[in-house]
C-alpha cells in the first residue's frame, strides 16, 4: 500500500495517518498534511484501487482497515487517524477492530451507515473519456463536462489520470463492482472506547441527527462538530478550517 511520509520540521506528537475517499488519492491531501507536519510526522497513502497502490477485485471495509493497520504497524506506534468519506468508513473499521493502533479518529462526513446515493454515475463518466484524445487534463475535464457538471468534481477526478500511461489510476472494474461495499457499513459488535470527533460540512446531508445513536453506540466518546460554509468535500473547500479542527482536536490530547 503506497504511502507518503511528511517528516517534521519539529514537534514530536503521534504520527497523523490522513485516509482519503473515493476516486480521490494521498495526493489530494499534500497541502495540509505539509501544514500538519509542524507537529510530528503524517502519512497519506493511497487506498488500494486507487493512486499508486495495489489493485484488488475485493475493496470491502475489513479489508481497507486491514491495509491501514499494516501502514501502521511497519511504523511500529499508533497514530491518530484522520479519514474522510469512505477513508472515513475505512477508519472506523479499522478503530473497531483494531483499537490498539488507534490513538484518536477524526472522521470527516461520513457515519457508519448505508448510503443510497451510488457513485456508479461517476465512474461511467470516467470510463466514457476516449483516453486516447487526452494529452493534458483539460482534455479530460472537457469530456467530462458532458455529464460531470461540477467543474471542481472534474479537476478531481482527472488527478487520478496518469497522462503518460493514458489510464486511470482507479480500479473503475472493481469499484463499480464494489460500490454496495462502499456505501454500506458491516454489521459489527465492536466499541472504539478513545477520543473521536466526527466533523461535518454544514451543507452536507451525509452525517444526520438521526446517525448519532448509531454512531455512539460504536463510538461511546464521539463528539460532533459542523464547519458552517462547507459541504462534502469540506477539507477542499476550506482547508484552512479544517485544519484548524483538526489541530484542535488532536492537540487536545497532547
Amino acid at each position: 500500500m503506497l504511502h507518503t511520509l511528511t517528516n517534521p520540521s519539529d514537534g514530536s506528537s503521534t504520527p497523523v495517518l490522513i485516509v482519503h475517499g473515493l476516486f480521490g488519492s494521498g495526493r489530494n491531501w499534500g497541502v495540509i498534511g505539509k501544514r500538519l507536519s509542524d507537529r510530528g510526522p503524517v502519512i497519506a497513502v493511497d487506498m488500494r484501487n486507487h493512486g499508486d497502490s495495489f489493485w484488488s477485485d475485493s475493496h470491502s471495509y475489513p479489508d481497507m482497515a486491514e491495509d491501514l493497520a499494516d501502514v501502521i504497524a511497519a511504523h511500529s506506534a499508533p497514530m491518530d487517524v484522520v479519514g474522510h468519506s469512505m477513508g472515513g468508513k475505512a477508519a472506523m473499521m479499522l478503530a473497531l477492530t483494531r483499537p490498539d493502533l488507534v490513538n484518536r479518529l477524526l472522521v470527516a462526513d461520513i457515519a457508519p451507515v448505508t448510503y443510497s446515493h451510488s457513485q456508479a454515475h461517476f465512474i461511467n463518466a470516467m470510463k466514457a473519456v476516449d483516453l486516447s484524445k487526452v494529452e493534458k487534463r483539460s482534455d479530460a475535464s472537457a469530456q467530462l463536462a458532458a455529464t460531470v457538471e461540477d467543474p471542481a468534481l472534474q479537476a478531481f477526478f482527472t488527478q487520478s489520470l496518469d497522462l503518460k500511461e493514458k489510464r486511470w489510476k482507479l480500479n473503475l472494474d472493481a469499484l463499480a463492482a464494489e460500490m454496495p461495499k462502499v456505501l454500506g457499513f458491516p454489521q459489527i459488535d465492536r466499541t472504539f472506547e478513545k477520543p473521536t470527533l466526527f466533523l461535518s460540512g454544514g451543507k452536507s446531508d451525509y452525517v444526520l441527527p438521526e446517525h448519532r445513536p448509531v454512531i455512539r453506540a460504536l463510538f461511546p466518546k464521539a463528539r460532533f462538530a459542523k464547519m458552517p460554509d462547507a459541504g462534502h468535500w469540506l477539507h477542499a473547500e476550506n482547508p484552512r478550517a479544517f485544519e484548524a479542527s483538526v489541530r484542535a482536536f488532536l492537540d487536545a490530547g497532547q
